[in-house]
Parts: C-alpha cells; sequence; structure tokens
C-alpha cells in the first residue's frame, strides 16, 4: 500500500496539466488534478481565452473581407446603401459571443470526461504546493464557505500556464487584456491595441476585421519582435493597407475616462480615444500563491520555474510544463513537455523509447489578416548559426484575389543552410498559412533539403506550391 494519497497530483487543468493526468492515469498511476473550474474551466487559456476563442472570432473577422470580394465573382446584394453600394450583411455581436461561449462549454465538457473517463480524480479547487509531497487544496463548500483539504502526492506536477501582464501607470483600472476581450459589451467601435507581440496583432487585425476603428500602439520600431524581419515588415504595411491604424515608437502616459470614451493620452504629445483599451504586453507565469516558497523552489527573474531537460524542478518529486516555466508558449510544446515528463515517471509506451522534447523547428501561426506560418530560423538567426546562407523569397497576389478586388498581397521565404543544402527556415505572409507550413515542418524536421523541394511536385493551382518552385535565390 503506497504511504501516498496519489502517484501523481497535477496543479493546473490546462493542456499541459490535462495531458499529463491522462496519459498517468492510462498508465495505471492514481492521479488528481486540481483546477479552480469556476473561473475559466478545464482546457486552461488556449480553450477558454486563448487560441480556440480567437481561432473562431478571427474566423467570424473574415467574413466581412469575404462579403466584400463575392462582388467580384458575380455575386449580387439585393438591398443598397445611400451611396448606391451593395448594403452588406452586419455583425450581431451577441450572437458571437454566445455561440463561443456555447463551444467552450462544449470543449470543457470534453476535457473533463477525458480525464474522468481515464480514471483521474478531479478536484474544483485552488491547489498550493505544502511540501515536497504535499498539495493544500482551498474549496467552497456547498453552503459558500470555504473549505479546505490537504493531500499526498508522490511526484507533483505544476502546470498553471501563464496570465497576462499589464505595467503600473495612472489608469490602468481602465484598460483590459485579452482575457476580457471576447465579451466585452457593447462592441468597441473604437478599440486601441497596445503591444506589438502576437496578441497584440491577432486582436488588431481581428477586430479591425470585426468593424472597429482599431489602433495599436508599440514602443519599438515593428511588431512581431523574434520572427523574421522581412515578415514582420511585410505583415504590418498588409495590416496598415487593411486599416489598422499602427503607432510605432508611441506609447502611453495615461488613461482617463471621459463623457466621450477613455481618453489615452500618448508619449509625445497626442491622444487617443476609445471605447476600449486592450493591453497586450506580455504574459508571465501564473505562480501566486502557489506556496513555492515553502519548498524552496527555484525561479526564474519573472517567476518562471525552473526546470532541467525532463521538466524536474530541483525539488526531485515537482515537475513543471508549459507557459509556468516561461520557456515556447505554445499548446503543442505544453503537450509535448507532458508526454515527457509522464513517461519519466511511468514509463514509456511498451516497445517505444522515452519522449525527449525537441525545441528546434517547432511550427507556429499567428493569426493576423493575413496570417502568419513560420518553422525553423529567421534569416538573420540563420546567418549566425550557420554562416553561409541562400535566401530564397517568392511575392505574389493570391489567385482568388484576381478577380476579389482585394490588394492582399502573399510573401513566402525559404532559407537554406548552403553547405549541406538543408532547408532551415521557412515562412509566410498569406491566407492559411498555418495549414500550409505544418505540412512543410514535417519535412525540415525530417532534414529536407532545397533538392528535395525542388524535386517535389507542387499541387497547381495553390499557393502552397510556390515553396517547390522558388528557383533563383535572391540573396546568397
Amino acid at each position: 500500500m503506497s504511504a501516498f494519497d496519489f502517484d501523481l497530483f497535477v496543479i493546473g487543468g490546462g493542456s499541459g496539466g490535462v495531458r499529463a493526468a491522462r496519459m498517468a492515469a492510462q498508465r495505471g498511476a492514481r492521479v488528481a488534478l486540481a483546477e479552480t473550474l469556476g473561473t475559466d474551466g478545464l482546457g486552461g487559456t488556449c480553450v477558454n481565452v486563448g487560441c480556440i476563442p480567437k481561432k473562431l472570432y478571427s474566423f467570424a473577422a473574415h467574413y466581412a473581407d469575404a462579403f466584400h470580394e463575392s462582388l467580384g465573382f458575380g455575386w449580387e446584394f439585393g438591398a443598397v446603401d445611400p451611396s448606391g453600394q451593395p448594403a452588406l450583411p452586419t455583425l450581431n455581436w451577441a450572437t458571437l459571443k454566445a455561440n463561443r461561449a456555447q463551444e467552450i462549454g462544449r470543449l470543457n465538457g470534453v476535457y473533463g470526461s477525458l480525464l474522468r473517463g481515464a480514471g483521474v480524480t478531479v478536484f474544483d479547487g485552488f491547489a498550493r504546493v505544502q511540501g515536497e509531497h504535499g498539495v493544500g487544496l482551498a474549496t467552497i463548500n456547498a453552503d459558500g464557505s470555504p473549505g479546505h483539504q490537504n493531500f499526498t502526492a508522490k511526484n507533483i506536477l505544476i502546470a498553471t500556464g501563464g496570465t497576462p501582464h499589464v505595467p503600473h501607470f495612472v489608469g490602468r483600472e481602465h484598460v483590459i487584456t485579452s482575457n476580457d476581450i471576447f465579451d466585452l459589451e457593447p462592441f468597441p467601435q473604437r478599440l486601441l491595441v497596445v503591444g506589438g507581440g502576437y496578441i497584440a496583432c491577432e486582436f488588431a487585425s481581428i477586430f479591425n476585421g470585426l468593424g472597429s476603428h482599431v489602433t495599436q500602439l508599440y514602443r519599438g520600431e515593428q511588431v512581431l519582435r523574434g520572427f523574421d524581419d522581412e515578415i514582420r515588415h511585410f505583415v504590418a504595411a498588409e495590416m496598415v493597407k487593411s486599416g489598422v491604424d499602427l503607432r510605432l515608437n508611441a506609447g502611453v502616459v495615461d488613461v482617463q475616462r471621459t463623457a466621450d470614451g477613455l481618453r489615452v493620452e500618448l508619449e509625445g504629445g497626442g491622444e487617443v480615444l476609445a471605447d476600449a483599451v486592450l493591453y497586450a504586453t506580455g504574459r508571465v507565469p501564473n505562480v501566486t500563491g502557489l506556496g513555492l516558497e515553502t519548498v524552496g523552489l527555484a525561479q526564474g527573474a519573472q517567476g518562471e520555474i525552473v526546470v532541467d531537460a525532463h521538466y524536474r524542478t530541483n525539488v526531485p518529486s515537482i515537475y513543471a510544463v508549459g507557459d509556468v516555466t516561461n520557456r515556447v508558449q505554445l499548446t503543442p510544446v505544453a503537450l509535448g513537455e507532458a508526454m515527457v515528463v509522464v513517461d519519466q515517471l511511468f514509463g514509456p509506451v511498451a516497445g517505444k523509447p522515452a519522449r525527449e522534447m525537441s525545441y528546434e523547428f517547432i511550427p507556429t501561426a499567428v493569426f493576423t489578416h493575413p496570417n502568419i506560418g513560420t518553422v525553423g530560423y529567421t534569416e538573420a538567426a540563420a546567418r549566425e548559426a550557420f554562416g553561409q546562407i541562400t535566401v530564397f523569397r517568392s511575392e505574389f497576389k493570391a489567385l482568388r484575389h484576381t478577380l476579389s478586388g482585394s490588394s492582399e498581397r502573399t510573401l513566402m521565404k525559404l532559407v537554406v543552410d548552403s553547405a549541406s543544402d538543408r532547408v532551415v527556415g521557412l515562412h509566410m505572409v498569406g491566407a492559411e498559412a498555418g495549414e500550409i507550413v505544418q505540412g512543410f515542418a514535417v519535412a525540415m524536421k525530417a532534414g529536407a533539403t532545397k533538392a528535395v523541394f525542388d524535386s517535389t511536385i507542387g499541387i497547381h493551382p495553390t499557393a502552397a506550391e510556390e515553396f517547390v518552385t522558388m528557383r533563383e535565390p535572391v540573396k546568397p
């Protein structure tokens, strides 16, 4: 009989935590998972206030462009507006919000069913570390009074994710974060987005497409720091062309509520009036109140939990995965890290080696309008890593837009290590970029060379075929 209540206690019901709990339980381990279900629900940031609802709103935003573009393909609308133009459909914001909430609720239920079906004990409460093998759980009793339970576990996994960070300034109480944006009421006719990362750029694009007048402020010289420089400049130009008022080298002094809306004073003078101000200025590990100090758990400068290659902390019985470690903040990465932990603790699947996690050639997408898809090295990083490289580039108007009337353009780029001929960077700005880049990521992970790309037959007519038809380098 084990001296512990559980073999594994998972703190956090996001992507990494759910995957680890479910897979460990399927291997016969006694597993518990704690999540405060009264807040977001199972699934964490991705399901509740991240990837899934964001992509749904991105779909919604694209319909406005599609209605306009359909005119070039012969579609007609019966009514006309006062200017004589076809009267296009309008957005019912309440319907979009309600349908999104219904789908997220369905997914919360799916996660719960998967966990309980695997034999995981799911607790609704806030868990904190109480020792190398101890977990305290704060709950709410049926009568509304606070409750508390204590448990022991042979191993503890912390998978509490991240949370939006808003700097301190005058008027901070008037702004919202990406956690709040999905249920704004009323719909913001004027939206100010502060930040230049992928979350800021995505919501600027989405609400511009939904019909807001969007102003985006970023203190740096260009948005999307860390992405390929050419991709950054290209997508920024496309966003501006579509209607986003992007202001670089711009910051906020204060925010004040007035009769005309939120008045935002800018550094260097000037102001912006908005109905809502979204701060998307980064995320930090969600570690507040977890009791990490009780066991001397090592943390980094932003509070992130420090782990080794197998996600073990300096306390041998405690592990951590996902955004709380502040490595690569992507849902599929958290899932992969969770499987490494499960294999380490309970052994790999029969006949297979224990999994390791590689952070090279991780594909990712940014759901700006147009989308970004990228995998591998940026041009600058490749020059630093490999020395001699060859760059291939193609820019064009997609076939769809030859009739749509849209001026949107597509950019595709390959970065090749000249010595080995291996394709080490692949980047795209254009429709369905994420869908296209995912397949090429498999080839790059397998070590595909430019010669292999050249020998591959393209599917015509598609944008994706450009990646296997680029023949002339644009620069060495």
